[in-house]
């Protein structure tokens, strides 16, 4: 696969996440470019957060079907469902976090990848 055609399937996957997000209003999504920075898991982080276990859970219930129905990409890995405090969804070069609110200022995830390129989706629109 060329660079140019993994850069439009990634463009497509991270469009379905945003969707499935927002179809259940997730809450201030920024997505974290990872590229740049040498020896990561993964190419890009989508991080959002809702208000309640109910909220985290059907948001990445919401993750799951958006992202068949629109880029006919299945999650590879999932975890967190069992309490639905933080729950990640994993597509391989795109991780897809989930918190409630209080786990997600606590963990900052955002703090801890500052090399990252941080884009406020919210903000896009």
């Amino acid at each position: 696969m060329t660079q140019k055609a993994k850069l439009n399937q990634s463009e497509q996957l991270i469009d379905a996440i945003v969707e499935g997000i927002r179809r259940k209003k997730g809450e201030e999504i920024i997505l974290a470019d990872l590229t740049k920075i040498g020896n990561t898991e993964c190419d890009y982080f989508i991080i959002c957060h809702g208000n309640s276990n109910t909220h985290v859970d059907s948001i990445a219930q919401s993750v799951e079907e958006t992202t068949i129905e629109l880029a006919d990409e299945k999650v590879w890995h999932t975890d967190g469902y069992r309490n639905s405090q933080w729950i990640l969804l994993d597509y391989m070069n795109i991780m897809v976090h989930v918190f409630q609110q209080e786990y997600r200022e606590f963990y900052d995830l955002e703090s801890l990848w500052a090399d990252a390129t941080i884009t406020n989706i919210d903000s896009e629109l």
